[in-house]
């Protein structure tokens, strides 16, 4: 439904850090250039966060027009209010993406009951596919498989990024889910892992800087040819590494900002990083031939 990469695209700013609609329509036809199948706007790599309500229809909105026919595109609506986010998913829905986002509620760590019903409000209220978020690195709560088995039941809820960086939680969720159920890896760097115990795809940062040869990897090991996979997973490990050596997505801007495309910078409390850190990034990507 999605292809085998969903990009998490960053939000473009201009040098006052107000939001750029026409850098963002940009960086959208960069990415399908790339590889990407689907891109994700207002995702955490897109600084969802400290994205205003009327910031986030408006780039919605653009990005959607502006990929028509051309790539999928899933919106972000999910936060820790099951109020606010059935509000905002209605009014998402009338933009006409192809899916939504919808991450675990994050601080107040639901009990499992809890986030059943939080996704099912969402999924209730839409009508057009859902994709859920587990990541408790950052939500702080772990959706559980046979949690997952009762979400996934919930007829417009299709899939799920699976952040929780383990394999045989991976697997689980897999056997957890319905055949046609979509489990995509959130963890670059498990990728092929996850893939290798069911996963179909990946949603990635990395997506924004090399898009296509983790595509490759991806097409490689579903091609049969796990030799090559893992070569090409080994060779991204670097850029894997680099892109979270501090908070997302403060590196992957200031490595597309190397790359030659000016997409601004972060938006407090995320700081740019300094020349050390700035130092590093050009290395890696000089090594992979990127600049």
């Amino acid at each position: 439904m999605f292809g085998r990469l969903v990009t998490a695209m960053i939000t473009p700013f201009k040098e006052d850090l107000s939001l750029d609609i026409e850098r963002a329509k940009e960086l959208a036809d960069r990415l399908i250039g790339d590889g990407t199948d689907t891109v994700l706007v207002g995702g955490t790599t897109g600084e969802s966060p400290t994205l205003t309500h009327e910031e986030k229809l408006s780039l919605y909105d653009a990005v959607i027009q502006h990929l028509k026919g051309r790539a999928k595109v899933m919106c972000g609506t999910g936060t820790n209010n099951t109020a606010d986010s059935v509000s905002f998913s209605k009014e998402v829905e009338e933009l006409k993406p192809d899916a939504l986002l919808v991450v675990s509620p994050y601080y107040n760590k639901p009990p499992q009951d809890g986030l059943y019903r939080h996704f099912k409000a969402i999924a209730s209220a839409v009508s057009i596919p859902i994709m859920i978020y587990n990541i408790p690195g950052r939500c702080g709560v772990n959706i559980l498989p046979e949690t997952m088995t009762k979400i996934a039941d919930v007829e417009n809820i299709v899939a799920l990024k699976e952040a929780a960086g383990s394999v045989e939680q991976c697997a689980l969720m897999v056997k957890a889910t319905p055949e046609d159920f979509l489990i995509y890896s959130g963890d670059v760097g498990l990728t092929i892992p996850f893939m290798s115990v069911g996963a179909v795809g990946v949603v990635s940062v990395l997506g924004n800087i090399y898009g296509k040869r983790l595509k490759d990897a991806m097409l490689s090991f579903l091609d049969g040819d796990v030799k090559r996979a893992s070569e090409e997973h080994r060779a991204l490990l670097p850029l894997i590494h680099g892109l979270f050596l501090t908070a997302n997505p403060i590196p992957v801007k200031a490595m597309i900002r190397l790359m030659g495309f000016d997409c601004g910078g972060v938006r407090l409390p995320l700081v740019d990083p300094d020349e050390a850190l700035l130092g590093r990034l050009k290395k890696i990507l000089t090594d992979l031939g990127l600049l």
